[in-house]
């Protein structure tokens, strides 16, 4: 079986979406505008979600972080917050420096949110991989308010379920269904090690028309 470490360090988004192309998962790869705050950290780890919408008020004596909290504290060794605010949202900020430090000690390993985030340099100093829709100094308090945990939503324009495969990287953030997870980490090993044959042949001059019936692989 391939570590965590080795598929991290080996895979990136473009061989594995390429992957969950052939085997019929065609909207897997989320929507453009969810970016890296540090594009040199690659992210993968299961998944934990969060849905959240607008709202425009709070009542007196109410905690409207109440299951936002629960959710960060009830984090495991190798999960990712998966917040869908129905991004982009010039409102909804559910990502900071406090959630990632609390993530970070309870072994989370990012958090990917179509919403926006802020703190951003104190966030990249703690080198945790964080995905976001947009950057503002908003708090969420009476803009927006987590109401499930651990249900299945859409962030970034993909359908995910906690337990899915997040993997993240420079050029985006795509999700791997957790039942065909192994599989598609398995194929993806395979088309690297084919890519990096034809990469060595188009080097030494071959014909790409050539190469590319040889391996199969672009």
């Amino acid at each position: 079986m391939i570590s965590p470490s080795e598929l991290r360090k080996t895979l990136y988004t473009a061989v594995l979406s390429d992957v969950l192309d052939s085997m019929g998962y065609t909207d897997q790869a989320m929507r453009p505008f969810v970016r890296p705050l540090d594009e040199t950290l690659v992210l993968m780890g299961r998944a934990r979600t969060g849905t959240y919408v607008s709202t425009y008020s709070v009542e007196d004596g109410e905690n409207p972080y109440e299951l936002e909290i629960r959710l960060i504290d009830d984090l495991k060794d190798g999960e990712v917050a998966v917040l869908g605010c129905d991004g982009p949202t010039e409102r909804v900020a559910p990502w900071g420096e406090l959630l990632t430090t609390a993530s970070m000690a309870r072994g989370a390993v990012g958090c990917v949110t179509d919403g926006l985030v802020r703190d951003v340099s104190k966030i990249r100093k703690l080198e945790f991989p964080v995905f976001h829709g947009g950057i503002g100094p908003l708090d969420s308090r009476g803009r927006g308010r987590m109401v499930e945990m651990d249900r299945p939503i859409k962030c970034g324009g993909v359908l995910v379920h906690s337990g899915d495969v997040v993997f993240g990287d420079i050029d985006g953030v795509v999700v791997l269904p957790e039942a065909i997870a192994d599989e598609a980490f398995r194929r993806a090993m395979e088309k690297v090690t084919a890519e990096n044959h034809t990469r060595d042949e188009l080097r030494a001059g071959k014909r790409l028309a050539d190469v590319y019936a040889k391996y199969g692989v672009l």
